[in-house]
């Protein structure tokens, strides 16, 4: 073989044999290491070129995780030339159009060597005339009345004669004998082509049923805790039935979905005792149980609870049945409040950063073949959302589920609670415009929270941690009302559809779509009444598995706080006091002269309306690592009428995903293109002082000086400008935002 640098060699295999190639096989070994700098496909109309390049060994350089040329971060893939298997692949393709009905497909190979290390491969390809299905018979399929199982196989009249399809239609055929009542059915398959007419096919398959057959004597092996009668329960057959292989797979997933059972097999009996007829099909269920009781311990760390640690115990038996007893103690924000300025921002301060915890005690009960199941879980928890609430709850939720079909079940619940929310009053002031003391007060007394509920889940995907293929639609609907026993009233819609294809290995396209509604109904206050939706049932956007380029919940309508003293005294450096006594208290304040530090971080105030979603491309970088590049949406409707400003946000971003045995852990970098925006401003209304006052409440300047006559009240105040907030011109640093979490964002 001969080569010249910055020429072109033509090389046609069709009359070399395979014999003389490997022959020279060790010798082109032996030869320095030269990089494929590219690979392509020309000629080719049936098939791909990503289809084709998975057919062959050879690969082209490509970049580690983005693909692009011209940038590369993390480096290029070296890809030599290995010329042993350049012959073999000229084979691979042949044999690739060959088996999906191009019989003529002939193929040769062109090298461009830019450089002595450096070469270019394109195969070129004529694939000839196809050969095509010209008539398709089924014999022996006529044994049932009510069934068709020759309806739409994989291969029909006019399709091309592509042998993965024509074996994929014999095991369609079997099954579909093996599921109405024929385990011993098989099938054979025969082809013929015409002399006068070689790219028409003539196709039979002709089917030999067996016996019509049934379920026989069901014995077990394997299980001690375990009684014969619970896991006969589990199983989607009985002995008498019409035999179908679906059922067998069915119950073994039954036996699956319960943690006491750590294997399973069902196998048909090799010696059932006595004489069985040929009808019949003795069967033999073999599990392992796993230990009846466990205690877990685990901890951890993501940008959203800073420091958690939780331990559970289990009992996977409870007094027999497979009943499932657990109680769980989980502590999360361990680490917020100390380290409140570095690496846990997300977790909140002050209240929102207090120490959150959960107890609970949880039982479940499999009833009716294990296809439905009766849960009570009773808990206690503190829960703070950044900026928004600080909740105490105790209460139970019962839930009754049913699994519909494999891919589909429904969960009926109803979680009564006795709710005490804290640190909520900015919150009810500017989203439901409760301002007063009073009023506050009564919504932050301890009050009842009872929906009921009905949560849909369809679909399947081939990985529950980090699934490749499937899809999953999530539907829910709750209710509350005086009705469940609940004082907060609503309803509430929530769907989410979830979706996963594999382009090609290691590489996954990942969408997610989100969107609900709620709708409130009135609460008692001290006087009159208001449409209050319970802030834990309000939407919120933004976060780790949300609109990943900003913090948690921090998409959407927001307000600013200010205390009063940065209005009534002048602001540093300029002398400008941004407001006089008289324009606080009348709302009329300006307070677009202060700089963003001088007021709290924005504080979100969700709304009744949410949609958002993501695209996300994830490409393996070896066997633990992945990264991602992806675009996230989202936008929050607040209250009609409510005169708050919200907008669709686009959000851009790059990850990393080391793939560990609890799922990927996650690190994502997110950019927000929002700049400036007008946000409303809260702060305590004040009032001119008046004799009984104490001096020492008048207002004075931040960081101490000269008081003025004005005393602070216990009324909040929302002021009248907006202010213009936020970062202003282009591109800028501050606008990145990264997560730390475990798990897919979806």
């Amino acid at each position: 073989m001969k080569e010249y640098s910055g020429s072109r060699m033509r090389i046609s295999f069709a009359s070399v044999s395979l014999v003389l190639l490997m022959a020279q096989a060790p010798l082109l070994a032996q030869a320095p290491s030269v990089q494929v700098r590219s690979i392509v496909f020309l000629g080719n109309e049936a098939f791909p070129h990503d289809s084709l390049e998975r057919a062959i060994v050879n690969r082209a350089t490509r970049c580690r995780a983005f693909g692009l040329a011209g940038f590369c971060p993390f480096g290029a893939l070296r890809e030599e030339l290995n010329e042993r298997e350049l012959s073999r692949d000229i084979l691979r393709l042949t044999n690739f159009y060959n088996i999906r009905g191009y019989r003529e497909a002939r193929i040769d190979t062109l090298i461009t060597r830019p450089s002595e290390d450096v070469v270019e491969l394109s195969f070129q390809i004529d694939e000839g005339s196809p050969v095509r299905i010209a008539r398709l018979t089924v014999e022996g399929a006529d044994i049932f009345e009510d069934f068709d199982p020759t309806a739409d196989l994989p291969v029909q009249v006019g399709a091309l004669l592509n042998q993965i399809d024509l074996a994929a239609t014999r095991d369609t055929l079997i099954q579909r004998l093996r599921n109405r009542g024929y385990p011993r059915a098989d099938v054979s398959r025969s082809m013929s082509l015409p002399a006068e007419n070689p790219y028409q096919a003539d196709v039979a398959f002709e089917v030999e049923s067996g016996p019509y057959s049934f379920f026989g004597p069901i014995t077990f092996s394997g299980n001690q805790e375990l009684s014969d009668d619970v896991i006969r329960q589990l199983l989607s057959f009985e002995e008498g039935q019409e035999y179908s292989e679906v059922r067998t797979v069915e119950a073994q997933r039954n036996l699956f979905s319960i943690e006491m059972i750590q294997r399973a097999s069902i196998v048909e009996a090799v010696d059932p005792g006595g004489v069985v007829p040929d009808n019949v099909v003795p069967l033999q269920v073999q599990i392992t149980e796993a230990e009846v009781h466990s205690v877990r311990f685990g901890g951890g760390w993501s940008t959203l609870e800073c420091g958690n640690v939780e331990g559970r115990w289990t009992s996977r038996n409870f007094y027999g049945g497979a009943r499932r007893l657990q109680f769980r103690g989980r502590l999360s924000n361990l680490a917020a409040d100390p380290l409140k300025e570095s690496i846990c921002r997300q977790a909140g301060i002050n209240q929102f950063g207090g120490l959150n915890w959960l107890l609970s005690a949880e039982f479940a009960q499999p009833l009716i073949r294990r296809s439905v199941s009766f849960g009570v879980n009773l808990f206690w928890e503190r829960q703070s959302v950044q900026d928004v609430f600080v909740r105490e709850a105790v209460g139970v939720n019962l839930s009754l589920f049913r699994a519909v079909s494999p891919n589909t079940s429904i969960t009926f619940a109803y979680r009564p609670e006795l709710t005490k929310l804290e640190a909520a009053a900015v919150f009810f002031c500017t989203s439901i415009q409760v301002c007063t003391p009073e009023d506050i007060a009564s919504l932050q007394e301890p009050a009842w929270l009872a929906p009921v509920s009905v949560n849909i889940v369809h679909g399947s995907t081939d990985n529950r941690l980090n699934p490749t293929r499937g899809y999953q639609l999530v539907l829910n609907f709750e209710h509350a009302s005086s009705l469940t026993g609940s004082e907060f009233q609503y309803n509430r819609v929530l769907g989410e559809v979830t979706g996963y294809i594999a382009t090609r290995p290691g590489h996954v396209l990942a969408a997610r779509v989100r969107s609900g509604w709620i709708g409130a109904g009135t609460f008692a206050l001290p006087v009159g009444s208001a449409a209050v939706i319970h802030p834990q049932k309000r939407f919120f956007s933004g976060g780790a598995n949300s609109v990943r380029g900003y913090a948690q919940n921090q998409l959407g309508p927001r307000v600013l706080t200010v205390d009063p003293s940065s209005l009534l005294f002048p602001i540093d450096g300029t002398g400008v006091i941004p407001c006089t006594p008289d324009e606080v208290i009348d709302l009329s304040c300006n307070a677009n002269d202060l700089s963003d530090r001088a007021f709290g971080t924005p504080r979100p105030t969700g709304g009744t309306v949410v949609l958002e979603g993501g695209l996300e491309y994830r490409m393996a970088m070896g066997r633990n690592l992945e990264s991602a590049i992806f675009v996230d949406f989202g936008r929050i409707f607040p209250e009609t009428g409510s005169g708050k400003v919200s907008q669709f946000e686009i959000s851009p971003g790059v990850g990393m995903r080391y793939l560990s045995p609890v799922g990927p852990i996650r690190v994502d970098l997110g950019y927000r293109f929002r700049g400036v925006e007008p946000l409303q401003v809260v702060t305590t209304q004040i009032r001119p002082f008046e004799e009984g006052d104490d001096p020492a409440d008048k207002i004075s300047p931040i960081g101490g000086g000269e008081p003025i006559d004005y005393v602070i009240t216990e009324d909040l105040a929302v002021l009248d400008p907006r202010v213009f907030y936020g970062s202003r011109g282009g591109f800028s640093l501050s606008r990145f935002q990264i997560h730390l979490s475990i798990g897919q964002a979806f």
